[in-house]
Parts: structure tokens; sequence; C-alpha cells
């Protein structure tokens, strides 16, 4: 699993953006160790259970850990067994980032094998001013990432990174230049600032990176202002640290909590107010709100009233509004379904498919490259069942899957392949595009499986020259209309369902065939949580009629 994979599940699965640093800092130590009868103890014994007291009670409330290198190296061999056991502490699920500052190219190759393999560290930070090449061999390391630090909360810094003027401040001129040294999986930025100016100037030049801010607490009071100014489009991308002086009290885990729930708090706000402006919504929708008499009027024959848009008043124009629930969270995957919908990826009326089945529905997930964050967590429901598979490259089918195989290829670090859908008559007539070799392993993905045809159609090209497909993943299982989970056949993974007659005719085949969702599963959230009418739901459980086609 990547590193920005790892980040945003742990975001998602603990509803938090707080970071927490693991620093035992002698003087900071005092206070706690005393109040526990530990005083007498070595540093070291001290250290350790402290760094377990804190890991023990922020866990369930932090979506990573940043422990400074230069703690730990103070304190020589014993400092860096030390930070072994951190890493033996921290839960594997949360990404684990070392503070290290670094600046020294010459070192730069030893550090990163070190914190990448034998230490099993996520991230590194990094000092920008050697240039590109500082972060080069932190980035050879594909499911790991660099954190450039573009700025200080030192006094003493400002005559430098505000050089040679406020139009043009050096700070600036890094964040821009940091950009272009890796993609946005593999490079987050690093603030040092309670001033809600400067965080707003980073965030406009890099409205998509992360940021991580560090010396904001100086200012309390300026936590809605910092949000304001560094939260992404998506009311996320935006780290923040835990106090110091909680990491010490005695009951840091409630404090931690409370902060937690304070700024998930911050973050509906602000998204309410954005959606408000951009004139999407008035309203945010929340899972357990009664919208149920809000739901589309059905006609006589049974189709759904095309003079409505098909969603809840409450439910239209909510942007990831499901996940966004604080204390109501919701399964991520529930909340995937329902911000799909919202989106208007399910139409209903009468829609001929290209096999010749008529539908009283239709499954438009083109529309989900529009929108970056949630294709992101589209992409990633896809590569949590190609992560465990054996393959040398990725393939999609043209044209509707080929945007989900490019940003697989890019996020699983894959080659893409695709076979054409007609072959031209001129140029260099290929059958398939891209580099590979005879034998290579392909994992096939698609969209929307309904007969299997198209599928089918691609892997007998792909097998015409030369390359295996053993491994097909597709986003929705069209005929599965009983499971609670996404449908898998031949040894597949993808959840309990029974999987459709497409499924198992491939599995006939002996192509294992794994399914995001099915369509019993995208009708029971749906039904639950409103947005559908009983007959509409009746409607997504019939089978099409085939037709004859002229």
């Amino acid at each position: 699993m990547g590193f920005f994979v790892q980040l945003t599940d742990a975001i998602a699965s603990n509803q938090s953006l707080l970071v927490t640093g693991l620093d035992p800092n002698p003087e900071m130590l005092q206070s706690w160790t005393f109040r526990r009868g530990m005083a007498g103890r070595s540093f070291l014994s001290q250290a350790r259970h402290w760094i377990k007291a804190v890991i023990e009670a922020t866990a369930p409330h932090v979506c990573a850990y940043k422990p400074s290198l230069g703690f730990y190296q103070a304190l020589g061999p014993v400092g860096l067994e030390l930070l072994r056991e951190v890493r033996e502490l921290v839960p594997l699920d949360i990404p684990l980032i070392i503070d290290a500052k670094h600046g020294d190219l010459n070192s730069s190759s030893a550090l990163a094998h070190y914190l990448f393999r034998e230490l099993g560290a996520d991230a590194a930070t990094l000092s920008p001013l050697a240039g590109q090449d500082i972060a080069a061999p932190f980035l050879l390391y594909p499911d790991k990432a660099v954190v450039v630090t573009c700025h200080s909360s030192n006094p003493a810094a400002r005559v430098l990174q505000h050089h040679p003027d406020e139009e043009r401040p050096l700070y600036l001129r890094i964040v821009r230049e940091a950009q272009l040294w890796a993609t946005p999986e593999q490079l987050m930025l690093e603030v040092g600032t309670s001033d809600p100016a400067i965080l707003a100037r980073v965030r406009a030049e890099a409205p998509e990176s992360f940021l991580i801010l560090r010396s904001l607490w100086a200012e309390e009071d300026r936590l809605d202002a910092l949000l304001e100014a560094g939260l992404s489009a998506s009311a996320d991308g935006l780290l923040l640290p835990l106090p110091q002086n909680l990491l010490v009290e005695d009951d840091m885990a409630e404090r931690a909590a409370c902060l937690k729930r304070r700024i998930e708090e911050r973050r509906h706000h602000w998204l309410e107010s954005r959606q408000r402006e951009a004139g999407a919504s008035c309203q945010l929708w929340l899972p357990g709100q009664d919208v149920q008499a809000d739901a589309r009027p059905v006609g006589s024959d049974g189709t759904a009233d095309p003079s409505v848009d098909g969603r809840p008043s409450a439910a239209r124009g909510s942007i990831t509004g499901a996940a966004m629930t604080g204390a109501g969270a919701i399964e991520p995957m529930e909340a995937l379904i329902l911000d799909l919908f919202d989106i208007g990826c399910l139409l209903f009326g009468e829609y001929v498919q290209a096999s010749g089945a008529v539908f009283n529905y239709y499954v438009d997930l083109r529309q989900i490259i529009s929108d970056p964050n949630l294709f992101h967590r589209v992409l990633h429901s896809y590569a949590e069942l190609l992560q465990g598979l054996d393959f040398d490259r990725i393939a999609g089918i043209p044209y509707g899957s080929l945007p989900t195989a490019t940003g697989l290829s890019l996020q699983l670090h894959k080659p893409l392949i695709y076979p054409r859908k007609e072959v031209k008559a001129h140029g260099a007539r290929r059958l398939i595009e891209g580099d590979f070799n005879e034998g290579d392993v392909v994992a096939l993905v698609d969209d929307i499986l309904i007969t299997g045809g198209s599928l089918l159609e691609g892997i007998t090209k792909l097998e015409s020259s030369g390359l295996v497909v053993r491994d097909v993943v597709v986003f929705i299982d069209h005929g599965s209309g009983g499971g609670s989970g996404g449908g898998s056949a031949g040894g597949g993974s993808g959840g309990a369902g029974q999987g459709s007659d497409a499924l198992r005719r491939l599995a006939e085949r002996g192509y294992r065939v794994r399914a995001v969702l099915d369509i019993g599963r995208i009708t029971t959230v749906l039904r639950r949580h409103g947005r559908l009418s009983e007959a509409q739901a009746s409607l997504l459980g019939h089978q099409p009629q085939a037709v004859s086609r002229v």
C-alpha cells in the first residue's frame, strides 16, 4: 500500500487530521514521570513508558505519527534502538513520518535506505535548499513519500524566507519548485506558521497538495482561521499537530478526542459555507436524516418521474457529505455509494445496453472522473482488490475504464496497456497500445460487468498478442442482486456475495474476477438512506429484457 493511500485511509477511519509528535524531550517528561513515581528511573526507561502511553492514548484520534530523528540520534545507539521500538508500537495502518529535516546530499541514499527499508518508516521530512537532488534518493521508493519544509515559524528565518520581498518571497518559490519533484502521492509540504495569511498563500500555490502544519499552537485562537486558509477543496489536505503540552497530561486521550471533534465540527461548517457560496446546496446531508418523504416520485409504469432529478433535496449537491459525519460516521464504502448517487451516477428510464438488453436504469460511472476527490476514492477501492495480486501490467477496456486504468497505473506503479476497440487502417495498426513483452501477466480492469462480453473481447485481444490474463477487477457487478458486499468468483476475495452469472461464466473460463460492489449492496444502502423510493429499489432488482436490434 502506498503512503498516500495509507494516509487517506487513516484520515477516513479515525475521522481525524491530527498528527502526533513522539519526541522524548527531557524537560517535558519531568512532570509526567514524577506523577507516576518514575523520577528515579533512567531517561531511557522514562522515554519508553511515555512513548508507549502516548501511542496507546492517541492511536484512535490521529492519522499519523511524526517523531523527530534528532532526539533519538542525540541519545546515541540506544536512541536508535528506541526509534525501532517506536516503529513496533505505531500501528501499521497509521503512517510513520520521520522528521529528519535532511539536507545533506552525500548521505541521502544511505538515510533513505535506513529509514524506509531498515526502520520501516513511511515518509521523511527534507530541507529543500539542495534542490531536487535531495529528494531523488527518497523517491526511488515508490510506496514512500517525502515532506518538504517550505516555511519555518522561527522569527529569525523571516529575513531569508521572505526575501526579496513580500510579493515574491522565497518560501513560495520553494512551494512551486517542490511540487515539480514528485507526484502528489509522494510529496507533502510542511508549513511552520501560526499566520493564516502565510498558510493561505501556500495553499493558493499548492491547491491539491497535502500540507502539514507545525508551530501553530502559540496562538490557539487562530485555529478556525488556519483551517479556513489551509483546507483543500474537499475539506481535507491539511494535517495539524497535537499540542506538545497535551502529551504529558493524564487525560491526553480525552483531550485528543475533544480536539479532533472540534476540528471535525469546523470542517463541517467550512464545507457548508463553501456549498452555500457555490450555490450547490443550502443543507449538508447527514446520515440518519429523514429524507424518505422527499424520495423521487414514480409514475404508474414503475419508472421514475423525469421532472425530478432523482435525489432527495437534502442530498442534492452534497460534497462527500456522507463521509464527513463526525460522530455519526458511516462505513467508507457506504459513504462512497451515497456520494456516487449524489453526483448523478444512477439514472432511471429506458436504456439499451451494448448487449441489446433493455434496463429501466443506467449506471453512468463516467461522471466520476470530473470529481478528483471522489475519483481517488474509487481508485482506492480498486487498488484494495489489486494489492495482493501478482501481475506485470494493468490493462483497461476502452473507453470507459481507461481513466481508471491510468489512475491505477500511477497509484500502483504498474505499466499501462490497453486493447484497441478497433484497429485503424493507418499508422502502426497496433492491436495493443503500450509497451509489453510476450508472457507478461496482465490485470484487467473495467467499470461495470453486465454480460462479460466486452471483457472477453478484450481478453481475447490481449491473449492473442501473447499476454497472460488471470485476474479481472470491476467496480460494479451488475447481475448480483442479493449480496451485502462485492461479488467474487474463481477464488476472488471481493466480498461475501456469490456473484452474477457473468462472474461465474468468466470463472468457468479460468479467470479470477473480483467486484468492488454489486447492485444488491448499492440498492440496500441507497434505500436505507432514503435515496430511493420502494418502486425505484424494486427496479434495480429486475432482470433486463433482451430486444432485437435492427
